[in-house]
């Protein structure tokens, strides 16, 4: 492998433009350039993840520290450094789920791990001393917020009242972000300059914290239906937000406090960005903060708190032209989108315009184009661009790489983004004119995909405070069972009273079909009357699809995942009565609850269906893909005339926007080629005009001198005859004939004056017509634009039998009553 300075990011390779072959040219980026932040845009398959866990690596290897912020779980992959590459260390991160499937021991899966971990890290000159290095360089934490799975995060704790001497700023922007995502945790839109919610908790913790004293979310409920102030601005609180509405928050604020689950907000290590970057022996930490486990709401919330502390961090930081910390944010769809403010979109734009100056580099990663608002993330100094989805997709970046970096040929990078193929990526950078592609080296880490809650747990064993509760405490059965009527403790029965549909043993179920035990608070979401004190459990049937909506006129290609509880279980299998709902392999236990009696207290409810039968497990994958077929499509918003297609997701007035901004596009397109065309008409006849004006000019000049002469004639013969007496009489009447016929000349100048003065006129309303019908063709342009946007329909994607892969079925007992 190459020499890395310090300093720098071993990402790659250079590839050669017509081949695609890897060359010997290395890429080595300079970490100080990510102070400008940067942008990994890349589809399902790409190998963005890949390439974020690499700059992961490097960023550690350098010793610089990173804050990652992980929605989707997969980036824990992080903690997962095994510098032997032998079989054994990958064997427990293995999917035993996955090695089943495919027929083969979990031991057989990982000896192949360690075999493709090694000649892969071999092709990249990499040995077991540097990854030896990366493993004793970082100290990789895996923090759960909401959940003690891995190393809870206190969330709030944030409510107490800052350090004394803080700057009156800073506290505003912290108060800021803070109380946006506490509302935002409730459901609540609140605008911080309009939103008499976001006004008045605003002041209710900054005037708390101005006083030194400490708020919990309780005392805040409090103070919400009893404010301590008696105006907000200049206007009376009851008038501002009158009783009535402030007990409506408080209530909604109290079902946090109210929620069993929510207690765990408040558990964990304290929220404190230097811990969380910098160890006490120096080394430079690797916060990583799991998100997957969390609500859309729920996750909001974590980010904007998390970042928001960033910002008061970094600005309490010496300035430096060095990366001081790298923060890197996973699958940001979502949080800063290009029509809309959720509450993390502000301390992301507040990272992006200011956190240079302080060392502090942040890097976004997405799969999709229209995740993130180009035009506000035009301080990016970086992009690497991935394969993408669509041709629209592609369209979608060059607007955003245009006006992020200023590239003069956005249709050659274009070519280059139709080339890539996995591992692929432009590397766009402000700081050199010349865009090239790379492919990413071989990840040091081992990259198994999302880690279970089991994974979590083990790589948090040596992190977990002592008096950190064991994460069975939390799981939302428990949570279920803290608010659930009290239960006396007896004795276990010697045997348990069955009806005739019960059993003691579960019954058989056909080869091949797992067999687990539904957590009861994804039960509960799918509305299957689970119960957490139950002791009866019921068959149900859990199915994931994946599903792909595919529409070339559209230019969609989307893969969709969709899951579902069927329950109950009849006779003949019935997905109509699926309920979608999300789970993953967290949610499925292999292991039977207890019942209230005690271990094993817990009866099988024997269902009519034959779920020990092969062919019924078979036509239940068939009459699922049917009514998938029947019952499932997509629908987008359509502008046939602009040949334009929603994205899903995508709001109509956010489509309404686009089609008006096309429909502009080709109206600009159109009064271009008619100005080109009447303004050269309208030259001619301005030119016509000046002509015209010339030939009056000459005309009456002409007509002028002619009468000036022939005065002058008559006058000095007159004159001349007078003074010679009677002999010159004969001059007198010459001079007189001159005159006459001076005078039918000077009249013929004067009409030919008159004629030229006629054309003048006939060419000036040539132009005044011209330039009137110039005016009513533009006008008739814009309208039809405005109209042609307005032309929205929408259309139904449907499935085909081909894009319906089921992925699982399986059988799942659910706790009831």
């Amino acid at each position: 492998m190459p020499e890395v300075p310090p300093g720098s990011l071993y990402l790659g390779a250079r590839l050669d433009p017509t081949s695609h072959e890897r060359t010997t040219d290395a890429v080595l980026y300079d970490a100080a350039n990510l102070t400008t932040h940067g942008v990994i845009v890349g589809m399902t398959g790409s190998g963005k993840t890949g390439l974020g866990i690499v700059l992961l690596e490097e960023a550690l290897l350098a010793g610089i520290p990173v804050l990652v912020l992980d929605p989707k779980g997969d980036m824990g992959n992080l903690a997962l450094i095994f510098p032997q590459l032998e079989a054994a260390q990958f064997a427990p991160w293995v999917d035993a789920g996955d090695a089943a499937r495919q027929g083969r021991t979990v031991d057989q899966v990982a000896a192949d791990a360690a075999t493709s971990w090694k000649e892969g890290l071999a092709g990249w000159d990499i040995d077991g001393a540097r990854i030896q290095r990366l493993h004793d360089a970082a100290d990789i934490t895996l923090y759960t917020p909401g959940s003690n799975v891995g190393v809870p995060l206190d969330m709030m704790g944030d409510l107490r009242a800052p350090a004394g001497g803080a700057d009156p700023e800073l506290l505003q922007d912290e108060v800021e972000g803070l109380v946006s995502a506490l509302l935002g945790l409730v459901g609540v839109d609140s605008d911080p300059l309009s939103g008499r919610e976001h006004i008045l908790l605003a002041n209710l913790v900054a005037g708390s914290w101005a006083a030194g004293r400490d708020l919990d979310l309780a005392s805040l409920v409090h103070q919400v239906q009893d404010p301590p102030v008696r105006k907000l601005g200049v206007i009376d609180l009851d008038t501002f937000f009158p009783p009535a509405d402030r007990t409506a928050l408080a209530m909604r604020l109290n079902g946090l406090l109210a929620s069993a689950a929510f207690a765990s907000w408040a558990q964990g290590v304290p929220l404190d960005i230097e811990a969380m970057l910098h160890g006490t022996d120096g080394r430079p930490r690797a916060a990583i903060v799991e998100l997957a486990h969390l609500s859309d709401e729920e996750r909001q919330f974590v980010v904007t708190l998390v970042l928001s502390k960033v910002v008061t961090w970094f600005r309490r930081q010496p300035g430096t032209a060095n990366l001081r910390a790298l923060i890197y944010m996973d699958e940001v769809v979502g949080y800063v989108p290009p029509s809309a403010a959720p509450p993390a979109k502000k301390p992301i734009l507040t990272i992006f315009k200011q956190a240079r100056a302080f060392g502090v580099g942040m890097v976004l990663a997405t799969q999709n184009p229209v995740d993130i608002d180009y035009k506000a993330l035009s301080n990016a100094g970086t992009w690497l661009v991935g394969r993408l989805q669509t041709e629209r997709d592609k369209a979608r970046l060059m607007d955003g790489l245009a006006a992020a970096t200023g590239t003069s040929d956005p249709a050659a990078l274009g070519d280059t983004l139709s080339g890539l193929r996995k591992r692929e990526f432009l590397f766009h950078t402000t700081s050199s004119d010349h865009p090239f592609t790379f492919t990413t080296r071989w990840a040091m880490s081992y990259l198994r995909g999302p880690l279970s809650r089991e994974q979590i747990t083990a790589l948090s064993a040596d992190r977990r405070s002592p008096s950190t509760p064991e994460p069975a405490a939390i799981t939302p059965a428990a949570a279920a069972d803290a608010t659930a009527p009290s239960v006396p403790s007896v004795a276990a029965p010697a045997a348990l009273s069955l009806a005739d549909d019960e059993s003691s043993v579960p019954p058989t179920v056909a080869a091949g079909i797992r067999v687990a035990h539904l957590d009861p608070a994804a039960a509960w979401a799918a509305g299957v009357g689970a119960s957490p004190t139950g002791r009866r459990l019921q068959a149900a049937v859990v199915a994931r699809c994946q599903l792909l909506f595919d529409d070339t006129k559209a230019d969609l290609r989307q893969q969709q995942e969709w899951e579902a509880v069927v329950f109950p279980l009849a006779a003949t299998f019935d997905a109509a009565s699926a309920r979608q709902v999300d789970y993953d392999d967290r949610d499925l236990r292999d292991a039977a609850p207890d019942g209230p009696g005690g271990p094993g207290a817990v009866v099988y409810v024997l269902p009519d269906a034959p779920v020990g039968s092969k062919p019924w497990w078979t036509a239940a994958r068939s009459d699922l893909t049917g009514w998938l077929l029947r019952n499932l499509s997509l629908q987008l918003f359509r502008n046939a005339e602009l040949k334009l297609y929603s994205r899903p997701g995508e709001s109509e007035a956010d489509f309404r926007t686009r089609c008006a901004a096309a429909a502009d596009d080709a109206a600009d397109v159109e009064t271009d080629k008619l100005r080109a065309t009447m303004l050269t008409r309208l030259q001619r006849a301005r030119d016509a005009v000046a002509k015209a004006e010339d030939k009056v000019r000459e005309g009456a000049a002409d007509r002028d001198r002619k009468r000036r002469d022939a005065a002058m004639d008559a006058g000095a013969g007159i004159l001349g005859g007078l003074l010679g007496g009677r002999r010159n009489s004969r001059s007198i009447l010459s001079s007189l004939s001159r005159v006459v016929s001076r005078g039918g000349v000077s009249s013929q100048a004067a009409e030919r004056m008159a004629t030229a003065e006629n054309r003048l006129d006939e060419r000036r309303d040539a132009v005044a017509e011209l330039e009137a019908d110039l005016a009513a063709r533009l006008q008739a342009i814009n309208d039809e634009a405005d109209a042609r946007a307005g032309r929205i329909d929408t259309i139904d994607v449907p499935l085909e039998r081909a894009d319906i892969e089921v992925d699982e079925l399986a059988l799942v007992w659910v706790r009831t009553d």
